[in-house]
């Protein structure tokens, strides 16, 4: 069985490129289930449909993931609804951001 909160942990260590904030704290990472022994789901989304870091965050995201023990395959969706918005972001994103 993997460990999701090691992934969620291990996915803090993305950052988005033009932000600077990991993509868990961002609000970016909506599900992360195990749907099979040793295989990964997880679904995410960007911030704007048009994000140039599309597929640089969702490599990392994927890399980042698959260094967890026990992780065999990862599967990531990147999906628009319900689309971003800052609201969705940690305490610890908005005071990274000067938000707070």
């Amino acid at each position: 069985m993997i460990n999701l909160d090691e992934v969620r942990e291990r996915l803090k260590e993305v950052y988005d490129p033009e932000i600077g904030v990991n993509v868990v704290d961002l609000g970016l990472i909506y599900r992360i289930e195990e749907t099979e022994e040793g295989r990964l789901h997880i679904e995410m989304t960007m911030t704007t449909p048009g994000c140039p870091a599309h597929d640089t965050l969702s490599e990392a995201v994927e890399w980042a993931a698959s260094q967890v023990f026990g992780v065999g395959l990862v599967e990531v969706d990147v999906v628009w609804d319900p689309p971003w918005t800052p609201e969705m972001m940690t305490d610890d994103a908005r005071r990274a951001l000067g938000w707070l």
